[in-house]
């Protein structure tokens, strides 16, 4: 059991660049520690030295989440160093490239590449990280999904699938931990510029241009907000929701 001044810890998948170190800068600068759980070393080494620099503490952690050892190694690396797990935000998945094709042109590889990684891959994080929120008495877990499961974007449909098993995901989780003292959310992004979002054709890009209420184009910046509000304090009442993110794009 990690002792009670033990700084509390967030994990977030695939917080090499783009939105996954975006939340993370963010979450340390609101004095927890990071745990940049990333798949290639090179990028996570260097986003552990970014944030180090920035006076954040964090720490670099190889995760692949479409591999089982992998993430149950992840999860006995912190019980071994005493983590104070408070929170986890999974991150990590397939969006680039991957849109194109109508589904029934879908081949059935790419079909289950991006279901393991975007579907399967937040729910072997999170069950190999929830006994170690419990021992910390309370946790927070947010979920990135997608606008693209809202809006039901064309020729995504595998992509869209998994994004849309993260929302149906988030709800069943909440139900099961709320009298844990642990909340469930997710946070749906529309399309968002950087790495993730250079291969995206150009008329998707101008499709949310025309159709945003707020035309210009979405920062990883327009989110981490939300992100931290959720892993913080103050949202202990909220669980189980989907927050579209999106300047407007989809209107509840």
């Amino acid at each position: 059991m990690a002792a009670d001044d033990t700084p509390r810890t967030v994990v977030v998948t695939g917080a090499g660049r783009g939105l996954g170190l975006a939340a993370a800068r963010r979450i340390g600068g609101d004095g927890f520690r990071v745990v940049i759980a990333e798949l290639d070393a090179a990028t996570g080494r260097r986003a552990e030295a970014e944030l180090r620099a920035d006076g954040i503490t964090a720490d670099y952690r190889p995760l692949d989440v479409a591999d089982p050892h992998s993430v149950t190694a992840l999860a006995d690396s912190l019980a071994h160093d005493g983590s104070r797990l408070h929170g986890l935000v999974n991150n990590a998945g397939l969006a680039n490239a991957v849109g194109g094709k109508p589904f029934h042109e879908i081949d059935i590889e790419t079909w289950d590449r991006i279901m393991t990684v975007n579907a399967r891959g937040p729910w072997l994080v999170a069950r190999a990280l929830l006994p170690l929120m419990r021992a910390n008495g309370a946790g927070r877990i947010v979920n990135l999904a997608s606008d693209a499961a809202l809006y039901g974007s064309p020729r995504l449909a595998h992509y869209i699938a998994s994004k849309g098993a993260v929302i149906s995901l988030t709800r069943a989780m909440a139900r099961e931990t709320g009298d844990l003292g642990i909340t469930v959310n997710a946070v749906a992004p529309g399309l968002t510029e950087g790495e993730s979002a250079v291969d995206i054709p150009a008329e998707r890009h101008e499709l949310y241009r025309l159709n945003r209420a707020i035309s210009r184009p979405q920062q990883p910046s327009d989110l981490v907000g939300l992100i931290a509000f959720l892993i913080g304090e103050e949202s202990g009442y909220i669980t189980g929701q989907t927050f579209a993110v999106n300047g407007g794009f989809t209107m509840n």
